[in-house]
């Protein structure tokens, strides 16, 4: 039995379109189509534009699944948006397993079928923003992090955590190019690791994860940009010094480790204060952290956010 579990970053039932809605393309999309699709896939201008009021308020609608799935970063499946879609039957999400290890009391594997009965999951209806100036709204199911990592019981010298995505050139074709140093790695500090906000996804939209968005665990940071939310996990490790992540050290000056949403931090080729939410044709403003501030900004107090992008 699903329990909804209402949080405080999520919409009011008001603002969250019906399924019955966003199973179904948005009209824009058959009609527009190409023009639409220009518009995504570019970046925002740096002009200086100020929002209005009117557009501030935005409700934040739930978007089409179709859209979700089929507008996707997964290098792993192929650069372009629609190359995930295309190739998620290359990725194999059975047999699969977790393991978690490092600085924890009890290391340790769970098979995916063992991590969906020993962790009831919930919808949570949560913001992601890709770097690229576009995001989406998506009701996961998922649990939170911490819930998986106290199994483990972390030691005190377990500062960091460190994820790692599936490695397999031999079906994921993405791997084959020299884009980063596969596998994919990222990682969060402990205290963010363990934020109730923090989940691993195993659903969306009702249903099981779909490969091209990260099947069959996912991690789900809400309040950073979309690359720190590594896909198709196969390994955790707690660290005591901060690991290196794949964006970060292929190119730092584009991708700071903490990733965290903030409009008055640029990406070196576009601004970041306005985003474009897929199914929408107009920009709305880029709020900081996404939305999430009242949850997660002390985490950073006395942090430079500008320093530490």
């Amino acid at each position: 039995m699903l329990i909804r579990i209402r949080h405080p970053s999520d919409p009011s039932p008001s603002e969250i379109t019906p399924r019955e809605l966003y199973l179904r393309r948005r009209e824009f999309l058959a009609g527009g189509a190409a023009a639409a699709g220009a518009l995504l896939i570019g970046g925002c201008r740096r002009d200086g534009e100020v929002a209005s009021a009117a557009e501030a308020a935005l409700p934040d609608e739930i978007t089409p699944r179709e859209d979700a799935t089929s507008y996707n970063n997964f290098y792993e499946l192929g650069p372009d948006k629609t190359d995930p879609r295309d190739n998620a039957h290359r990725l194999r999400t059975r047999p699969w397993s977790v393991s978690v290890e490092g600085e924890v009391a009890r290391p340790g594997t769970l098979d995916i079928e063992d991590v969906l009965r020993l962790f009831p999951r919930e919808e949570r209806v949560y913001r992601l923003r890709c770097v690229e100036a576009w995001s989406m709204v998506i009701p996961w199911l998922g649990f939170p992090l911490g819930d998986l990592l106290r199994r483990f019981e972390p030691t005190s010298r377990a500062q960091w955590v460190a994820f790692e995505t599936i490695y397999d050139p031999a079906n994921l074709r993405g791997q084959r190019r020299p884009l980063l140093d596969w596998p994919y790695r990222e990682a969060l500090r402990i205290d963010e690791a363990m934020h109730p906000l923090t989940i691993l996804a195993t659903g969306m939209y009702g249903e099981e994860l779909p490969g091209q968005n990260g099947a069959p665990i996912r991690l789900v940071v809400p309040w950073k940009y979309g690359f720190k939310s590594s896909k198709s996990i196969v390994r955790i490790r707690l660290v005591e010094q901060r690991p290196a992540t794949s964006w970060n050290q292929a190119q730092p000056a584009e991708y700071g480790f903490y990733a965290n949403v903030n409009p008055d931090v640029d990406h070196p080729r576009w601004s970041q204060r306005r985003e474009r939410r897929i199914g929408e044709l107009r920009k709305r403003p880029t709020l900081f952290l996404n939305g999430y501030a009242d949850q997660v900004a002390s985490l950073y107090a006395g942090m430079d956010l500008q320093e530490h992008f």
